[in-house]
């Protein structure tokens, strides 16, 4: 009489055993990748660590062999020298005003462009064109074209409105950091429009049916279901925002070439480092803008993360 084997010993034997991995393969899969990670390594990494290395010693270009190792004073000074906190307090000025700003008009543009009306692409195309000029162009564009007190558009439109005696005022002389946020604000607004539109147009049209169906107005959709599902895609936009300009030194540079209280953190390491030569009080600067803007990455990144989370839960 033969015994059956249990079904479990049965079915044990009929897996077959999981093989090693094969380690051969894994190499062959990776290898492709190597020569990037390698050319990012050498072309990010190396550099700022020996930016890193730099900010711990006291180094003048014009005396390199007097330098020496002062281990967080750079950090220091930056932080405690009135020039230099003065452009943290600058860069932290212009980064929430340009953000705020840009993100209110665009939220604005991004609710017009959501209504279909003849003639949307062309418009559509025309708001996006200021963000794709290069940023030198775009401050050019505003300090010549413009701002000019002499053939600015603006004071042209002043003495159209009042004649001779027209007030002609020098628009960059008079309000600096203002003429640069109006460039970067004329320019990131159509970043801001293009991320909240995407937001926009992602809304369940069902939803906004059914909440127009039970008697809501166009106010209170927009307050309990338009902010609500929005806020991912603002947060994205403030984030990505304020990381270009924390880091932003082509519209102070070309505008007011760092004067009259204009000067943020990123212009003042160039100052620092190409016109007073001091490479270890620059270093640290450059060291306190990458750690700023990596903490906003970060945030940036987990923002990302969760709308890709919400839209494959969908």
């Amino acid at each position: 009489m033969t015994v059956a084997a249990p079904p479990t010993r049965v079915a044990a034997a009929a897996r077959p055993a999981t093989r090693p991995p094969n380690r051969m393969r894994e190499w062959a899969t990776r290898a492709p990748l190597l020569p990037a990670l390698i050319f990012m390594i050498l072309v990010t990494q190396l550099p700022f660590v020996a930016t890193l290395v730099i900010s711990f010693f006291d180094w003048n270009a014009l005396y390199p062999n007097d330098r020496s190792f002062t281990g967080f004073a750079n950090y220091s000074d930056v932080l405690s020298t009135p020039e230099l906190r003065e452009s943290v307090w600058t860069t932290v000025l212009l980064t929430v005003t340009v953000v705020l700003v840009s993100l209110v008009l665009g939220l604005a543009l991004a609710l017009l462009l959501d209504r279909k009306f003849r003639g949307r692409a062309i418009v559509r195309t025309m708001l996006i064109a200021p963000f794709l000029l290069v940023p030198v162009a775009a401050a050019l564009l505003w300090k010549h074209v413009l701002l000019n007190p002499e053939y600015g558009l603006f004071n042209g439109v002043l003495h159209w409105i009042g004649g001779d005696g027209a007030t002609q005022p020098d628009w960059i002389s008079e309000m600096p950091l203002m003429a640069v946020e109006a460039s970067l604000i004329w320019q990131w607004t159509p970043f801001m429009t293009l991320i909240l539109l995407a937001g926009l147009q992602s809304r369940d049209s069902q939803l906004l049916e059914a909440a127009r169906m039970d008697g809501a107005n166009d106010w209170q959709v927009f307050v309990h279901i338009t902010l609500p599902h929005m806020r991912r895609y603002i947060e994205l936009s403030v984030l990505l925002g304020s990381i270009y300009i924390v880091q932003n030194f082509d519209a102070v540079y070309t505008i007011t070439s760092g004067g009259l209280g204009t000067a943020n953190l990123p212009y003042t390491v160039y100052q620092t480092f190409y016109q007073a030569h001091e490479n270890g009080l620059a270093s640290a600067a450059g060291v306190i803008v990458v750690i700023g803007s990596l903490i906003l990455a970060t945030f940036a990144l987990r923002v990302v993360s969760s709308l890709f989370r919400a839209e494959v839960s969908r």
